[in-house]
């Protein structure tokens, strides 16, 4: 009987001990586990604690044209300008962008749009963020676009192309006597070279004089640009150009770059002073996305808006704007030309129906004509001038990299002018003649018989030069031009004809130069120029005002397929040769394709003597 409660005892202690055993094994499962979930909960919290460090990357390259874009994919294939800037203001406004990444490679732009782009940087970093400069290969202009950045970075093998400035101008005159050809050329203006090339083995001393005046200009504007952006001296810079080129560790031994870097570590930089962050590089900031599923029949009515340049539905606006006309390329007669991938130009027509847009838009206020021209007709530059004169609207003129010649008269009636320091204008005088061909054609084997009435009935004639009579009435009528020109650009400026004539002949100059003779009321970039508007339409400090840009491109189909109207379709043999001729020889091609396009309906023009390229 003992024993038997004595057994009984045994088993309930050790069934209580064993419960008390599983419970105190079930609360130290439940601890760690609440330890495990705890310590899993403070690391996601310290996780979402970490600060993510944005930078946005933006691409400088190819083609930057000026002008408003075409909507949807055409317009997006291609960069502009004013893309780039709308970009930038984006990163601006962005406040998870902590820095932008300009990815600068080789964008084939002038001065103008240098100092365009320099500013925009300055701004961006007056307002606080950081902008850092990536080059590979790089030019001048590329250069001088990143000296605006607060640092400059190259990878080992990078280089820096940056030896100077130099002038070269090809002469053909040689090659004229060889094939029996006969240039005879008129002009008014001893500055006036443009013909030279066609009448000369090589540079006059006047055309020498201001080629030399031109590159002193533009050569001391880069070196205090490098010099006040990289906190060099004058002689500093000079000495890093004239002994150039530059690898990475020579420029950065120099003092021209702050750190040899490849794309890949902008983490390590964006993170060199942060304990506790992460990095993320938006690449292509800002670049839409295009819809290019065209598939069924939505698809297929998608492709033909963008074939015919339909735009995209808006919110329609009543806010006051500032219309931008966009005047870049060759001035001449008829409908205005430009393409997919480059070549524009200023047609009269064009022209003059989109100012009269402008000045019939109740909404404009004001406007801003934005001039990239050589020149190019008489006729036509002078019916441009004739349509903003009939404006009843303040209108400011802001010139790019060239605005000189046709292009300076187009903007000489302005209320204000404003240029960039490397702007080129001036070029105030007219050249005009042909090229006799009938030595060449009796070279191999053709013979021209004429029957002719009245003394100058050969003067249009492509056979034979001037006579006396046809040379002296031809040049009666260039002096009249000249005198035209130089009587309205002195009522434009607000000067006496006498010292715009001493100003004129052709002379070119920077445009820090032409405000300095009155040519040009200021040095400001287009976002100053647009700012002047507002302010004389009594809009200053209205920050709803918008910009209306034109004029409106033309649509990819007829940009593709070749204009409706006959008198727009221009020779196309240097897109024919393009990528098969070496660029020099090429872009000499094109501009005597434009002379010659120019001269069929105008023997008098009013022509820039060079085109300008800076690499």
């Amino acid at each position: 009987m003992i024993l038997n409660r004595l057994s009984s005892l045994i088993c309930l202690l050790l069934i209580f001990g064993s419960v008390e055993l599983v419970q105190a094994q079930s609360s130290r499962r439940s601890s760690s586990a609440t330890a495990v979930a705890e310590k899993e909960k403070s690391s996601e919290k310290a996780e979402s604690e970490q600060t993510e460090i944005k930078w946005a990357e933006i691409e400088l390259s190819g083609m930057l044209p000026e002008g408003p874009s075409l909507p949807g994919l055409f317009g997006e294939i291609s960069e502009s300008v004013n893309r780039i800037f709308d970009r930038l203001d984006r990163a601006i406004e962005d406040d998870e962008v902590d820095a932008i990444v300009l990815k600068i490679n080789n964008p084939l732009v002038g001065m103008g749009t240098v100092y365009e782009l320099h500013t925009k940087i300055k701004a961006i970093r007056k307002q606080g963020k950081p902008v850092y400069a990536m080059l590979e290969t790089a030019l001048t202009p590329d250069y001088l676009i990143a000296t605006a950045c607060d640092k400059i970075y190259q990878p080992e093998p990078g280089m820096l192309l940056m030896t100077g400035m130099r002038a070269e101008v090809s002469f053909y005159k040689n090659l004229f006597d060889r094939l029996d050809i006969e240039a005879d050329i008129l002009r008014v203006g001893k500055y006036k070279a443009a013909a030279e090339p066609y009448t000369r083995t090589e540079m006059s001393p006047e055309f020498r004089e201001e080629i030399s005046e031109l590159l002193d200009g533009q050569y001391a504007m880069l070196i205090k640009m490098i010099a006040d952006s990289r906190n060099m001296t004058e002689k500093e810079v000079e000495a890093a150009i004239n002994t150039g080129p530059h690898t990475a560790a020579s420029a950065l031994e120099a003092g021209l770059i702050d750190g040899l870097y490849y794309s890949d570590q902008l983490e390590e930089i964006a993170l060199e002073n942060e304990d506790d962050a992460t990095f993320k590089l938006a690449k292509k900031y800002g670049k839409e996305k295009v819809d290019v599923n065209f598939d069924g029949f939505t698809g297929m009515m998608k492709m033909m808006n963008l074939m015919m340049g339909v735009e995209p539905r808006s919110k329609k606006s009543v806010e006051p704007q500032i219309a931008v006309i966009y005047a870049t390329g060759a001035i001449m007669s008829g409908r205005g030309s430009g393409g997919l991938f480059g070549g524009d130009g200023i047609g009269s027509d064009t022209m003059i129906e989109t100012i009269r847009e402008a000045a019939e838009n109740d909404r404009v206020k004001a406007i801003v004509l934005r001039v990239n021209s050589p020149g190019g007709s008489a006729l036509a530059s002078d019916l441009i001038w004739r349509a903003l004169e009939q404006v009843d609207k303040p209108i400011v003129v802001s010139m790019g990299d060239v605005a000189a010649s046709g292009g300076y008269y187009i903007s000489m009636g302005a209320n204000y002018i404003y240029a960039e320091p490397g702007t080129v204008t001036g070029s105030i005088g007219v050249v005009g003649g042909k090229l006799a061909l009938e030595g060449l054609f009796e070279k191999i084997g053709i013979t021209t018989s004429y029957v002719t009435r009245g003394d100058n009935s050969g003067a249009l004639s492509a056979m034979q030069p001037f006579n006396d009579s046809e040379r002296k009435a031809m040049q009666k009528m260039m002096n009249d031009i000249y005198e035209l020109f130089v009587t309205k650009a002195a009522e434009g400026r607000d000067m006496k004809v006498e010292r715009l004539k001493e100003l004129g002949g052709g002379r070119i100059y920077t445009g820090e130069v032409a405000v300095e003779n009155g040519l040009v009321d200021e040095i400001g970039t287009l976002d100053q120029a647009v700012e002047k508007a507002k302010e004389l339409a009594d809009l200053k400090g209205n920050n709803k005002v918008e910009r209306l840009l034109l004029p409106k491109p033309t649509s990819p189909f007829e940009q593709l397929f070749g204009p409706i109207d006959t008198r727009m379709q221009q020779a196309s043999a240097a897109e024919l040769v393009e990528g098969v001729l070496p660029v020099e020889m090429t872009a000499q091609l094109k501009r005597a394709l434009m002379i010659d396009n120019l001269s069929k309906t105008e023997p008098r023009l009013l022509l820039m003597p060079f085109d300008l390229k800076f690499e």
